[in-house]
């Protein structure tokens, strides 16, 4: 994945146990106004999340949790942050 020109960086580290979990992030993260791209990978545990300016982090974080997966870590823009 090619880094875009985005105002925002945010990670993720999400427990997802099979493409089901993997899925359900996804179909959060594509309907989330504000982000620009994003990728989210079963294999790393992770979710990339590149955001305009609007885009908060808190905002991304409660998405993803409200899919029922655990949150174990977040960045924004390379700072560790609470989730």
């Amino acid at each position: 994945m090619a880094t875009p020109v985005a105002p925002h960086h945010y990670k993720f580290n999400i427990t997802m146990s099979c493409s089901g979990c993997s899925g359900a992030v996804d179909r959060v993260l594509k309907k989330l106004e504000g982000v620009k791209q994003y990728d989210v990978s079963l294999e790393s545990q992770t979710a990339d999340v590149y955001a305009e300016e609007g885009l908060a982090y808190e905002t991304v974080l409660e998405k993803i949790k409200k899919t029922g997966k655990t949150v174990v870590k977040g960045e924004r823009d390379g700072q560790e942050v609470p989730v």
